[in-house]
């Protein structure tokens, strides 16, 4: 029923698209025969919209993969470096809500790591809208930061990386199957900034998968039963995820393509000092407002990684 209400949805979107190019191209007959620059002026001003539009559904018509239409599961490491990567973890965190908040997504975190000092060790953000995971898939890998520290005295400059991982979301029990004797289910208490415990009751959840050793923690909830439900769909991403990387790393072995998401293989730098500089590794798409882009302005930098890969398919 969802995915018939969005393929209604958007069938609905282009056929109103139709309706009104239809109407504007009566309306300019119109003022041709009466000879009137109002209804001209009038109905350029509304195609510049249709086209406008019309451009931004082309683009998604783009995002036809069998997964891009989900909701996503946003992950974020800090990498080494402690304080200052976890500042620029929860930067990152920041970046990527405003980004969701922009385009009216709905988001959860589901589970956080605080830092010892600031920041965040780790993070897992549910983000739920039209195209979540077609667009954030572009987002997936190493993330480095260059700047001087507002943590160093002496105000040196500083690198820190942190490394994004995103998932789709599992639409139904059927798609990833798990069995019971293949899990391992941790109960402990709730930890608050600095590790210190926040919780008198053991709420938190640890669930590991034996066969593949992933572990999913969540304790964002005060109920064990709702931190567990959470756990579980991280974890039914995740084994997803694992799924089409594996496909994804065999098409581009095919191809003679080198694919490493390691923390050595930085996707994009972000450079605040000795100058202002936003650039994508892989598109060479590069921008000097830095500012817009930690505020969530992703569009552009998203959009060359989508036309980069649109083209590579052709």
């Amino acid at each position: 029923m969802q995915e018939l209400a969005s393929l209604r949805e958007r069938v609905e979107t282009w056929r109103g698209l139709e309706r009104r190019a239809r109407d504007q191209v009566e309306l300019l007959e119109l003022a041709a025969e009466e000879d009137d620059d109002s209804f001209a002026d009038h109905a350029a001003e509304d195609l510049g919209a249709l086209e406008s539009e019309l451009e931004k559904l082309e683009f998604e018509l783009q995002l036809s993969g069998e997964y891009d239409h989900r909701d996503a599961i946003l992950a974020i490491h800090a990498g080494a470096g402690g304080t200052e990567s976890q500042d620029w973890a929860e930067m990152l965190l920041r970046m990527y809500l405003r980004w969701a908040e922009a385009h009216g997504y709905g988001t959860e975190i589901l589970d956080t790591t605080e830092g010892e000092e600031a920041g965040i060790k780790s993070t897992t953000v549910e983000i739920r809208g039209p195209l979540a995971y077609g667009y954030l898939a572009s987002e997936r890998g190493v993330h480095r930061l260059v700047r001087l520290s507002p943590f160093d005295q002496a105000h040196a400059r500083h690198t820190s990386f942190a490394k994004v991982e995103v998932m789709p979301e599992v639409a139904s029990t059927s798609e990833i199957e798990i069995s019971p004797d293949d899990i391992r289910v941790d109960v402990f208490r709730a930890s608050g900034h600095g590790g210190q415990n926040v919780q008198k009751n053991s709420t938190a959840i640890r669930i590991t998968h034996i066969p593949t050793g992933i572990v999913v923690t969540c304790q964002n909830e005060r109920s064990q039963h709702r931190n567990r439900t959470s756990a579980m769909k991280v974890l039914e991403s995740r084994l997803l995820e694992q799924e089409l990387l594996a496909q994804e790393e065999e098409r581009a072995r095919l191809k003679g393509k080198h694919v490493d998401m390691g923390w050595g293989n930085q996707i994009r730098s972000y450079v605040l000092h000795p100058y202002k500089m936003v650039k994508d590794h892989r598109t060479d798409f590069e921008t000097s407002n830095t500012t817009a882009v930690l505020d969530g302005d992703l569009d552009e930098l998203m959009g060359a990684y989508l036309r980069a890969g649109m083209g590579e398919d052709a």
